[in-house]
């Protein structure tokens, strides 16, 4: 039984794949992080500029 924990705790194998795995979800969430941040700075943008186009100008 030990032989069999001990071949079990040494196989590497699909350890590549899990590595590949956690990298591309650390990636993802840093997209994520990164689409969310600019969708709020041209959400104010538009805000802004819709707020000057709404303002009757002074003649």
């Amino acid at each position: 039984m030990t032989n069999i924990i001990k071949k079990f705790w040494k196989d590497e194998e699909g350890a590549t794949a899990i590595e590949y795995g956690l990298i591309a979800g650390l990636i993802a969430v840093g997209i994520l992080a990164a689409v969310t941040d600019i969708g709020t700075y041209l959400k104010v943008i538009f805000e802004k500029i819709s707020e000057g186009l709404q303002t009757p100008g002074t003649p």
